[in-house]
């Protein structure tokens, strides 16, 4: 049964004010159902440094957009095709010694469940494009292209889109965590304390703020859904 406005206009004032209290305990009795996107993560908020920085860290990526766009237009014009590299042996060992030691702190990271697993993930990610681009890009017109090839299809880039995807979902993660912890360390922080209490936290000892590591590993899509 729907009450229309003629019906509430033949009301008396005592039976409208009895509506409206009606109306409002109905409404304390049911929490309203939140909206898509009315509870976000402001890391501004967070630590207020951040808000200071933002317009100095937007002009110098403006900046070095304008800078790199030049120099690509001077590379592509006066880069000669051919070139002799000179310590080409040490430059690739020492890059394979790089990744060695980022897969190392990785595993680290894991088995501590340490914070700083999320940069090493997209260290390493982007360590093995560059690997597999490199790889490809210099062993063009060889004999060694084949191998450049199978190596970077079917195990640099499934290696680094692992690491990217394993870095993305611990990272959805731990803002769902930390939403949850803020919620409840509002009652307990004074206003404006809450960001001066995890500024400057160590990322290698700051243990990581999701559901575990199962949030980096692929699960079964019926998980997913539950």
């Amino acid at each position: 049964m729907v009450i229309d406005k003629a019906e509430l206009r033949h009301m008396s004032q005592a039976e409208r004010r009895e509506l409206a209290g009606l109306l409002a305990e109905l409404d304390a009795s049911q929490p309203e159902r939140a909206r898509p996107g009315q509870f976000r993560a402001d890391p501004y908020r967070i630590d207020p440094v951040l808000a200071r920085e933002r317009p100095l860290a937007l002009l110098v990526s403006a900046g070095c957009c304008v800078v790199l766009a030049g120099w690509i237009v001077l590379l592509a014009a006066t880069l000669p095709h051919h070139f002799s590299a000179h310590h080409w042996r040490a430059v690739w060992v020492n890059f394979d010694v790089f990744l060695l030691a980022a897969f190392a702190a990785t595993a680290w990271a894991i088995w501590r469940q340490r914070q700083v697993l999320i940069l090493l993930l997209m260290l390493i990610g982007a360590m093995l494009c560059c690997d597999a681009w490199f790889d490809v890009g210099t062993s063009l017109a060889t004999s060694g292209l084949w191998i450049s090839l199978l190596s970077a299809v079917f195990a640099e880039l499934p290696l680094a889109f692992l690491a990217f995807a394993g870095a993305r979902r611990l990272l959805r993660a731990t803002v769902a965590a930390g939403i949850l912890a803020g919620a409840t360390a509002a009652a307990m922080i004074p206003a404006g304390e809450w960001g001066r209490s995890c500024a400057g936290q160590s990322l290698s000892r700051t243990p990581l703020a999701g559901l575990g590591l199962d949030e980096a590993l692929p699960r079964p899509r019926a998980d997913r859904a539950a």
